[in-house]
């Protein structure tokens, strides 16, 4: 057996091996969607019928009636454009101050932002909440705004893609006369499309899917997210799940259209290393 044989057989291998995972990946999925059609009581019947013999949508149409799911939906809308906009703001300028400007103890200062993601959110989760009840601002959107404005994982995701971008670029501008924030703004963030892109789907997703987060802070039902609202199927519904998984297939939708929107920045920022030292 030639060398180029072996090579066809393991690239053949590894593809094999690539979709059997992807099938692994996609079938809760497609267990999920097919969950969305039956009867509540068909839902676990053994074996799984992947096909409802009788495709009910009425569930599409009941999750609307049963809870304010266009409210909860329109409240994580909103946070999540207002925090995701925030964070790409904060970070990208902080990440932007630590990779191209000079200053006393630098260095020393990313260190210790960025060591506090090591540290678990349940340990200050109690000393935020008094916090954020001194400041009057528990049952508000501004509450989570404001915790969530600024992300330690983004200033260290958006420095190491302004690390790889030549610092010949940002002294020429220096020279020609442009200053820091025209540098920032003009220069530095086209060329880190990948980064911010890369940022968004992790900022979007993460947002979108916060449940910890509204349950701490959130109490009135008119302000509550959509996390918090399929949680309602459970408690108010005797655990409707055909509804939970219609619910959760239409909030599904928009992290999909962001995620497909950007796929190609994101993956070439993956192709490009950002990710690293």
């Amino acid at each position: 057996m030639n060398l180029q044989t072996k090579q066809k057989i393991v690239k053949l291998s590894i593809y094999i091996l690539l979709i059997f995972l992807s099938l692994v990946a996609i079938v809760p999925f497609i267990w999920m969607l097919s969950a969305s059609f039956k009867l509540n009581k068909d839902v676990f019947t053994y074996p799984v019928t992947w096909i409802p013999e009788t495709v009910r949508w009425q569930n599409y149409a009941d999750i609307w009636d049963k809870i304010p799911l266009f409210t909860f939906i329109k409240n994580t809308a909103k946070l999540t454009i207002i925090i995701t906009l925030l964070q790409l703001f904060t970070s990208s300028l902080a990440a932007y101050a630590f990779a191209k400007l000079e200053f006393k103890g630098r260095d020393l200062l990313f260190i210790a932002y960025i060591s506090t993601i090591a540290i678990p959110w349940q340990v200050y989760m109690i000393p935020q909440y008094i916090m954020v009840q001194k400041f009057g601002l528990v049952d508000t959107h501004m509450s989570l705004i404001i915790l969530q404005a600024f992300s330690a994982f983004g200033v260290f995701l958006m420095r190491q893609f302004y690390i790889s971008i030549p610092r010949e670029l940002s002294e020429s501008a220096r020279i020609d006369g442009l200053g820091e924030f025209g540098i920032y703004s003009r220069i530095m963030l086209p060329l880190v499309k990948p980064g911010l892109a890369t940022l968004t789907i992790f900022t979007f997703v993460t947002i979108w899917n916060d449940f910890m987060g509204p349950l701490i802070y959130l109490n009135s039902t008119s302000k509550k997210t959509i996390q918090l609202g399929l949680r309602l199927f459970v408690t108010q519904f005797s655990a409707e799940y055909s509804l939970i998984m219609a619910a959760a297939l239409v909030t599904l939708i928009p992290v999909l259209i962001v995620f497909l929107a950007l796929q190609k920045y994101f993956v070439e920022g993956i192709a490009t290393s950002g990710i690293k030292g």
